[in-house]
C-alpha cells in the first residue's frame, strides 16, 4: 500500500516504498510509540494514586466514627442535664409534685453508673500499655488537683452531717435521703482519684466509649451543682411570710424548717439535728466548688480524646514569693478586714434589731465592699499597663484548658455582670434617694467595671508566654596567664604559690553568685505584685456571698421595684455563677501568678 498519496510512484509494482513513504511510515511509528507511553504513563499514575484513595478514604471513615462518637456524647450530656433541671426545679417547689426523694433517686443512678464507668476506665488503662500513649501536660495542674482534693474532703465531710442529721428522720420518712449522702461519699473518693491520675490522658483506644463515659461524668456533676445551688438558694429566696419583711433571714429560718422535711409530725429521734442541719449549711459552698472544678476537668479530658499531644508543662514553673511583698501583705490585710466586717454583719443581720441599726450594719458592708472593688481596679489597670509595655510574645499552640479557662472566666462574669445592672437600674429608676441606695449604686458601677478591668488582665496574662530567667554565666580566671607587668620569674616565684587554690578559687565564686542572685525585673514584679492582691482579693469576694451575705436581700429597693419574685430569679440566676467567677478568677490569677 503507498503512504505517498501526493503523487504517484512505484511502491505497489516493486515492493521497494520512496522516500516520502519511508517518512511517513516512521512518523506514524514514532506517533504510536508515543501513544503507548502515554497509555502506560497514566496506567502508573492511576496504580499510584490508589493508595493515596485509600488512605482519604480510611482518614474519612476515622473522621465520620470521631464525630459520631462527639455527637453521641454530646446528645447524652444535653438529655441528663435537661431531665436533671426539670427535676432539680420541681422539688424545690411545694406546689410541683415532685418530693426531695424522687430527685434523690435519679442522683443515685447518675452516681453509681458514673463511678462504674471510671473504675471501667482505670482498670482499662491499666491492663491496655497503647492505651494511653500521649499525656497533655497543661491539662490537670496541681494546683487544680489540690484544690479538687480539698473541696472533696470537705463534700465528703458535708456528706457525713447529712447522714447524721437525716438518720434521725428514719422512723418516719424515707431512707433513701440517708442513702444519697452514702452513695455520694463513694463517688467523691472514686471520682477524686480518678480526676487526680487520669486527668492528663489522651485516650487512643475505645475513644468512642471515653467520650460518652466522660460526658456523663460532666452532666453528673453538674446536675449535682444544679441540686447545690438549688437548695443553698432555698435558705434565703424563699417568699417572706410579711410584704414589709423581705431579708434574708425570713429564707434561711423557713428553709431549716423545710430542711426538716416540711412536717411538723416528723420529730428527729436525737437532739443533734440542728446542730448537724446548721454545720452542713456552711459546708456547701465547698460542695459546690468540687462539680465545677470535676466538671472541667471531665470537658478537657473529652476535648483530649484521640489527641496527639506531647507532655510538656510550664518550662518547670516554680511558686516563689521572692521580691514580692506589698502585693500579698495588702491583700492579706484586706482579706481580715473583709472578714471581721462579714462576720459582724451577719451576726446583726440574724438579730431582731430594728430597721435603723441594721441600716448602719448594710452600709458598712457596702462600704467594705467599694473599696475592695476600687482597690482592684486601680491594681488591675496598673498591671494592664505593664502588658503594654511587656514584649512577651503571645502564646500559639492550641490549648484546650487556656480556652476553658478564658470562655469559663467571660462566661461566669455575666452574672455578676447582670445583678449589678439590674441594682444600677433600680437605683437610677428610684432616683437613689437615700444613702444607702447612693451606696448601692456606687457598687455596682464600680463592680462592673472591676470585673471588665480584671477579665482583660487574666485573659492576656493568660495568652502570653512565660518569662525566662536568663542564667548569669560564670568566668573562672585562668591563673596561668600573665598579667600586664609581671614577669615570669616573680610568677613562677609568688604565683605558682597560690596555683593550689582552684578549690578555692571555685569555692569563691560559688559563694559570690550565690550572694548575688539576680533580681526580678520591675515588669515581672510588678506583674506579680498585683496578682497576689487581686488572688487574695478575690478569695474575699469569693467567701462573703459564698457563705451567706445576701446584701441583695436586705437592702429593699430592688425587691421593691423588680417584686420580689422576679428579683429573686435574677439573684438566684446570677449569683452562683458570680460566686464561681470569683473562684475561678483566683485560679487564673494563680496561673498568671506563676508566668509571670
Amino acid at each position: 500500500m503507498c503512504l505517498n498519496t501526493g503523487y504517484p510512484c512505484k511502491c505497489l509494482t516493486d515492493g521497494n516504498p520512496c522516500e516520502p513513504c519511508r517518512m511517513t511510515a516512521k512518523d506514524r511509528e514514532t506517533e504510536e510509540a508515543h501513544l503507548s507511553n502515554n497509555i502506560n504513563a497514566v496506567g502508573q499514575v492511576g496504580n499510584a494514586c490508589e493508595p493515596e484513595l485509600n488512605i482519604s478514604s480510611s482518614g474519612v471513615a476515622r473522621e465520620r466514627v470521631r464525630n459520631w462518637g462527639w455527637g453521641l456524647s454530646a446528645i447524652i450530656c444535653v438529655n441528663i442535664l435537661i431531665l436533671g433541671c426539670a427535676l432539680v426545679s420541681g422539688s424545690a417547689y411545694n406546689y410541683v409534685n415532685i418530693g426531695s426523694s424522687d430527685l434523690q433517686v435519679f442522683l443515685i443512678i447518675l452516681l453509681l453508673l458514673t463511678s462504674i464507668w471510671m473504675i471501667y476506665y482505670a482498670i482499662y488503662t491499666a491492663r491496655k500499655e497503647d492505651a494511653v500513649t500521649y499525656k497533655d501536660g497543661h491539662a490537670g495542674p496541681l494546683w487544680l488537683r489540690g484544690g479538687l482534693v480539698v473541696f472533696g474532703l470537705l463534700g465528703i465531710l458535708m456528706d457525713i452531717f447529712k447522714i447524721a442529721s437525716y438518720a434521725g428522720y428514719l422512723h418516719c420518712d424515707s431512707a433513701v435521703k440517708v442513702a444519697f449522702p452514702v452513695v455520694q461519699v463513694v463517688f467523691i473518693l472514686v471520682q477524686t482519684y480518678f480526676m487526680c491520675i487520669h486527668s492528663k490522658d489522651c485516650v487512643q483506644l475505645q475513644k468512642n466509649i471515653t467520650r460518652c463515659g466522660l460526658m456523663l461524668t460532666l452532666s453528673t456533676n453538674l446536675v449535682l451543682w444544679m441540686t447545690a445551688v438549688t437548695e443553698e438558694s432555698l435558705h434565703q429566696t424563699t417568699v417572706p411570710d410579711y410584704s414589709s419583711n423581705v431579708t434574708k433571714l425570713s429564707g434561711r429560718s423557713l428553709f431549716i424548717h423545710k430542711a426538716s422535711y416540711g412536717s411538723d409530725k416528723c420529730k428527729c429521734s436525737h437532739t443533734s439535728c440542728s446542730i448537724f442541719k446548721e454545720a452542713y449549711y456552711y459546708l456547701y459552698p465547698f460542695n459546690i466548688e468540687y462539680s465545677l472544678f470535676a466538671s472541667a476537668m471531665a470537658y478537657v479530658m473529652w476535648r483530649n480524646v484521640g489527641r496527639v499531644s506531647e507532655e510538656h508543662g510550664h518550662h518547670d514553673i516554680k511558686f516563689r514569693l521572692r521580691d514580692v511583698l506589698l502585693g500579698p501583705v495588702a491583700g492579706f490585710l484586706l482579706v481580715i478586714a473583709g472578714l471581721a466586717t462579714f462576720i459582724v454583719y451577719e451576726m446583726e443581720m440574724k438579730k431582731d434589731n430594728s430597721n435603723g441599726k441594721k441600716d448602719t450594719f448594710l452600709m458598712m458592708h457596702f462600704v467594705m465592699n467599694i473599696v475592695i472593688v476600687t482597690l482592684m481596679s486601680v491594681s488591675t489597670v496598673i498591671g494592664y499597663a505593664v502588658y503594654k509595655v511587656d514584649h512577651r510574645e503571645h502564646m500559639t499552640e492550641k490549648n484546650p484548658t487556656r480556652s476553658l479557662d478564658v470562655g469559663l472566666l467571660v462566661g461566669a462574669s455575666l452574672g455578676q455582670i447582670i445583678i449589678s445592672y439590674f441594682t444600677i437600674v433600680a437605683m437610677v429608676a428610684t432616683e437613689a434617694k437615700g444613702y444607702l441606695d447612693r451606696l448601692n449604686l456606687a457598687w455596682g458601677i464600680l463592680m462592673v467595671m472591676q470585673i471588665g478591668l480584671q477579665n482583660l488582665f487574666i485573659v492576656e496574662g493568660l495568652h502570653r508566654e512565660p518569662f525566662h530567667e536568663v542564667h548569669p554565666v560564670t568566668v573562672v580566671a585562668n591563673p596561668y596567664v600573665l598579667q600586664p607587668g609581671k614577669e615570669l620569674g616573680s610568677l613562677e616565684g609568688k604565683d605558682m604559690d597560690t596555683k593550689a587554690s582552684p578549690v578555692l578559687t571555685e569555692r569563691s565564686l560559688h559563694s559570690h553568685t550565690t550572694e548575688h542572685r539576680p533580681k526580678l525585673s520591675w515588669k515581672r514584679r510588678v506583674l506579680k505584685e498585683v496578682c497576689a492582691f487581686l488572688l487574695l482579693a478575690n478569695v474575699i469576694l469569693w467567701i462573703m456571698p459564698a457563705f451567706g451575705a445576701r446584701p441583695q436581700f436586705d437592702h429593699s429597693t430592688e425587691a421593691k421595684f423588680y417584686k420580689f419574685n422576679m428579683w429573686a430569679a435574677v439573684v438566684n440566676v446570677g449569683l452562683p455563677f458570680g460566686i464561681f467567677y470569683r473562684m475561678h478568677s483566683v485560679a487564673s490569677l494563680f496561673e498568671v501568678f506563676l508566668t509571670s
